[in-house]
């Protein structure tokens, strides 16, 4: 079968259909692939112990691409002639093959193809080089020689999407000059979760407030390790961004549970009525980012106070504080005044900004500059608000006879669409800057490690590029691609 080859790599595992079971045999050893219809941050364990992630429906910006890049592991998505029935623990092939759980596959990441049985693998001598092996090989100390003549001269500095501290420390091994996006959420999964539950349930101030109280010093932690890893370089830190019921039970499975079981607590009926109460048809388009901000009091407060106490004891720490989903500047006035509040109470210093991922954000740059320090653009979701579409639906369902018709070249998702996204990013710079000359820009969503992408970055003058740790090599050499080609460059 093939799909879409969403996390380059290969892996060689016997196929699991949930996370409890990849992380039990991994446990024992056993290497595992983990198949899934689509993946959810319930998944992240199993996503973790498995060798490879195999998914029938999403594509390269869906949530296992995203986070399977970002661990650097093998993924591929949208593979929608396989049917995979999770109950039954196994999936059918074009052809009738019934692989089942336990069976050994093989998935290709780079070219999307997944095959029957084991197929060899070797490893790469050039990842193990960025990890910091030093294996005598022609071809690494060829590596070696043009990473190094590329960030003699590449004018733009490469970042990395980081959540953790080990992801941190993995991209300054890569070459990382700072972290562009560390996603806050991925802090509340887990354990964790039960801490949000008891936020979303919370009956007034008081339950709210002790809520916030229990994930403040974990996210303070976090921060802290982060700081450490990336030793003095900036850190760019987007507050809390997807709707709150990503991290709640499944509507459906809670119904069930409190329609059926005879083990149900009141607790799991407040559950359900808090669920029902958060439902959106659409919730990428809702309840999120800042606006879940400015709704829950003391949610971003919380934050931003873990990361100035975690700044504090961190020397040379360089936090960089980030609203998402800001489509006008009276949201982001609105938060900047308290995070800023916040911040000379423990006397610290951060820029304050924005992620640029609404369409709006960018027609009005010019306003938005005036309270924010810095711009990232967050491309992935500019991209779907731009064209219209969902990108964890359309991909495999429509894009491949686009590409057959030439309405697309490649996949918007995976090269920056310069006419449409980039002319918004342009307007963006320009107006930005013309309000705040000094303001900082960059980019965070996944064109950041794309080739093409990067030079149009280059092109438009943003200051940095993001991309997830194992894209930052790419990123450096196409940074200094782009200055060799650029015209108008002395280093030509």
């Amino acid at each position: 079968a093939k799909g879409m080859n969403a996390s380059p790599g290969a892996a060689v595992g016997k196929v699991v259909f949930s996370s409890e079971r990849a992380v039990e045999l991994a446990g024992q050893g056993e290497d595992v692939i983990l198949i899934r219809r689509e993946t959810n941050p319930d998944d992240l364990a199993g996503m973790i112990a498995a060798k490879g992630i195999l998914t029938s429906r999403g594509g390269k910006t869906s949530h296992a691409a995203v986070v399977a890049r970002g661990m650097g592991k093998t993924c591929v998505c949208g593979a929608e002639e396989l049917e995979v029935s999770t109950g039954e623990r196994r999936f059918t092939a074009p052809g009738g093959e019934v692989v089942s759980e336990g069976d050994v596959i093989s998935i290709d990441g780079t070219t999307g193809e997944v095959y029957l049985g084991e197929v060899p693998v070797v490893d790469s001598a050039v990842v193990e080089y960025f990890e910091g092996a030093q294996p005598d090989d022609d071809l690494v100390r060829a590596v070696d020689r043009i990473m190094g003549h590329a960030d003699s001269v590449r004018r733009l500095r490469v970042r990395a999407n980081a959540d953790t501290p080990e992801d941190a420390a993995r991209a300054r091994r890569f070459g990382a000059q700072g972290i562009g996006l560390c996603r806050t959420e991925h802090m509340f999964l887990g354990e964790r979760r039960q801490l949000v539950e008891d936020l979303v349930l919370a009956d007034g101030d008081e339950e709210r407030q002790a809520a916030l109280d229990a994930l403040e010093p974990l996210q303070k932690a976090d921060f802290i390790g982060i700081f450490k890893a990336m030793g003095g370089d900036p850190v760019t830190i987007r507050l809390i961004d997807p709707p709150l019921h990503e991290f709640l039970p499944d509507l459906v499975d809670l119904s069930v549970k409190v329609a059926t079981s005879p083990d149900v607590t009141d607790k799991d009926r407040r559950l359900l009525a808090a669920v029902k109460r958060l439902h959106e048809q659409n919730p990428m388009l809702g309840l999120r980012g800042v606006r879940l901000g400015l709704v829950i009091p003391g949610l971003f407060a919380m934050q931003v106070r873990a990361i100035a106490q975690a700044a504090a004891e961190v020397p040379g720490a360089r936090p960089e504080i980030m609203i998402p989903l800001v489509a006008s500047v009276q949201e982001l006035e609105s938060v900047r005044e308290e995070a800023t509040r916040i911040l000379a109470e423990n006397g610290v210093e951060a820029l304050i900004g924005t992620m640029i991922e609404v369409p709006r954000a960018a027609l009005t740059a010019g306003q938005i500059a005036e309270a924010a320090e810095f711009f990232s653009f967050g491309t992935n979701d500019l991209t779907q608000m731009t064209w219209g579409f969902s990108r964890d639906d359309v991909e495999a369902a429509f894009f491949s006879r686009y590409l057959e018709l030439g309405i697309f070249g490649v996949s918007p998702f995976e090269t920056l669409d310069r006419d449409g996204v980039g002319r918004l990013v342009r307007i963006a710079v320009e107006e930005g800057r013309a309000a705040r000359p000094d303001l900082h820009v960059g980019i965070c969503g996944e064109h950041g490690g794309d080739p093409d992408s990067v030079h149009f970055c280059h092109e438009v003058g943003l200051d940095y590029v993001s991309c997830s740790p194992f894209r930052i090599p790419v990123a450096r050499l196409e940074a200094g691609r782009a200055a060799l080609t650029d015209t108008d460059s002395d280093t030509r």
